[in-house]
């Protein structure tokens, strides 16, 4: 589902995908979608190529963490099949991990093949903006010493629960950002607090590879996150996280335990 000129708009047809979208607008149903949505039916609004993440990318969480501000942007990866949608379960294995931890971030969604593209074009390559929950396996993250397999979990990078598209956010570096845990807020913050905006981003990793039509910027995190309270918070089977982002949405998903 995407939000276009002031309304929501769903795709012609069912086995019209987003991608399919960016490259002939026209498979975007010209009617409104209708008021009343079901939720439980809605999914992630798209399966990326591939899921671009950025690390500590926010000033207050760099002081929540007591590092240094980063040169240049931390990249990492998460795999596309730790996407899920709104309402889906996020599943904690405690085989695997004992601290999972929340971070609401600006998914920025690529709608054009973007090489080595301009600071003044940059923004020109954003197809439209959703919400994502870059959720972490703090344990598995730091015992590592690289942070895919942690961020990677199936479960742990739900998206949605609509695309915004870019001219409808006119500012990315304006928004509020919310986290709540079972209706208690934990995170507070605006993408102003970005150590590289959108546009730097999309710079940077455009001019290291290939972005294509559909892929994924998740842009960071503010402060916040449970691992950083005094003493550390981690989620567990029962609770409610909500992430949302002003002006794009909130996303909601319950968490299970793996397997039950």
């Amino acid at each position: 589902m995407v939000e276009h000129e002031g309304g929501l708009r769903m795709v012609s047809d069912p086995g019209v995908t987003l991608i399919d979208v960016m490259h002939n607008p026209e498979l975007l149903a010209s009617e409104k979608a209708p008021e009343t949505i079901d939720q439980d039916a809605l999914v992630a609004p798209l399966r990326p190529g591939k899921v671009v993440a950025i690390g500590l990318n926010y000033r207050d969480h760099v002081r929540e963490t007591g590092m240094e501000l980063p040169e240049r942007p931390l990249v990492f990866a998460k795999f596309p099949s730790s996407v899920i949608g709104p309402g889906a379960p996020v599943e904690i294995d405690p085989a695997l991990t004992a601290r999972v931890d929340w971070e609401v971030e600006l998914a920025v969604v690529i709608g054009r093949r973007t090489r080595r593209v301009s600071r003044d074009d940059a923004l020109g390559a954003v197809y439209g903006y959703t919400v994502a929950n870059d959720i972490s396996a703090r344990d598995v993250q730091f015992a590592d010493g690289q942070w895919t397999r942690g961020k990677s979990f199936d479960s742990f990078c739900p998206l949605g629960p609509l695309v915004v598209t870019a001219d409808e956010v006119p500012d990315p570096q304006a928004l509020s950002l919310e986290t709540t845990v079972n209706g208690e807020r934990t995170q507070d913050s605006s993408t102003a607090e970005m150590v590289f905006g959108v546009a730097e981003l999309i710079v940077f990793c455009s001019a290291s590879f290939t972005l294509e039509p559909g892929d994924v910027i998740l842009t960071g995190t503010p402060w916040g996150c449970g691992e950083f309270m005094d003493p550390p918070r981690s989620l567990k089977a029962g609770d409610e996280v909500v992430v949302s982002v002003g002006g794009v949405g909130s996303l909601a998903n319950p968490v299970v335990e793996a397997g039950r």
